[in-house]
C-alpha cells in the first residue's frame, strides 16, 4: 500500500474521499484503467469508514469516471474508466426533467452543437466515420424499422457525424445533448400520424446532410442539419412553448 494515500478529515467524509481521488487524477497520479486499492485497504488508509468510501465510488460511478466489479480476482475492484457519454446524457435528462433547461434551450444548443460539427466533419471525417455514417443511414431506410430502433439509430447518425468532426468533446456533448430529450422525441415519433412518411422525409435529410459532408461542403451541411433540427425538434418547442412560458413566468 502506497503511503501517499492520506487520511481525510471526517467532516462530510464521501465529499472528502472524493477530493482527495480528484487531487491524484488531477496530479496525474491515476489514469484511465489504474485501479483503486480494494476497500479494505483504502478505507483504512484514508482514515474512513467503507460505507463512505462506498458512497464516494457510487459518485464516481454516476459521473463516469470509475466502474467498480465485485468479486475477487485481478478483475475485481474500482477501475478509473473515461466514459463521460452515457453520464452526461443521464445528468442532463434529469436536469431537463426538472426543468432546469426548457425544450427552446436544448433545441439552440442542439443547433450550435451539430452546426459545428457537420461543418467541421465536411472537412476532417475519415472515411470510417462516413462509412459507419451510411451504415446507420442504411437501417434506418429498412421499411420494417420500428420507432425505437429508429430513434436509436437516428441519435448513432448525429452523434457519428460530430465524431467525424475530431472534436471528442463536441461529439460527447451532442450525445448528451441528444439523449435528454430522447423520451420526447421517441414519443412524438410515435405519435406521428403517418409513420413511412415521416421516416421518408427524415432519411431524405439525412441522406443530404451526408452526401454534403462527403462532398466537403460544410456551410451547406450546416445550413441543412440547423433545418433538419429546427424542423422535428422545433415542433415539440412548439406544442410545449405554453409550458414553457409559464414555467418562465413562475421563475
Amino acid at each position: 500500500m502506497s503511503a501517499e494515500w492520506q487520511p481525510v478529515r471526517q467532516s462530510r467524509t464521501h465529499e472528502l474521499v472524493l477530493e482527495r481521488i480528484e487531487e491524484r487524477v488531477l496530479a496525474g497520479e491515476l489514469k484511465a484503467g489504474d485501479r483503486l486499492p480494494p476497500e479494505r485497504e483504502l478505507a483504512p488508509v484514508l482514515g474512513v469508514s467503507r460505507s463512505a468510501l462506498r458512497e464516494a465510488l457510487r459518485v464516481l460511478e454516476t459521473i463516469g469516471v470509475l466502474v467498480s466489479q465485485p468479486g475477487r480476482g485481478p478483475d475485481a475492484g474500482a477501475r478509473v474508466v473515461r466514459n463521460p457519454d452515457d453520464a452526461l446524457g443521464r445528468l442532463l435528462r434529469l436536469h431537463f426533467a426538472l426543468g432546469s433547461y426548457s425544450l427552446g434551450d436544448v433545441l439552440e444548443a442542439r443547433v450550435v452543437l451539430e452546426r459545428s460539427s457537420f461543418a467541421t466533419a465536411a472537412a476532417h471525417a475519415s472515411a470510417e466515420d462516413l462509412d459507419e455514417a451510411e451504415a446507420l443511414l442504411v437501417r434506418m431506410q429498412e421499411p420494417d424499422v420500428g420507432v425505437t430502433d429508429f430513434n436509436d439509430l437516428d441519435t448513432r447518425f448525429h452523434v457519428a457525424m460530430a465524431r467525424g468532426s475530431g472534436n471528442q468533446l463536441t461529439s460527447t456533448l451532442t450525445s448528451a445533448v441528444r439523449e435528454s430529450v430522447r423520451p420526447l422525441i421517441l414519443q412524438a415519433l410515435e405519435a406521428a400520424e403517418d409513420w413511412p412518411a415521416t421516416t421518408a422525409a427524415l432519411n431524405k435529410e439525412h441522406t443530404e446532410l451526408l452526401r454534403l459532408v462527403r462532398a466537403g461542403k460544410g456551410a451547406e451541411a450546416a445550413d441543412l442539419v440547423e433545418k433538419h433540427i429546427r424542423g422535428f425538434h422545433g415542433t415539440l418547442v412548439d406544442e410545449n412553448a405554453p409550458d414553457d412560458r409559464s414555467e418562465d413566468a413562475d421563475r
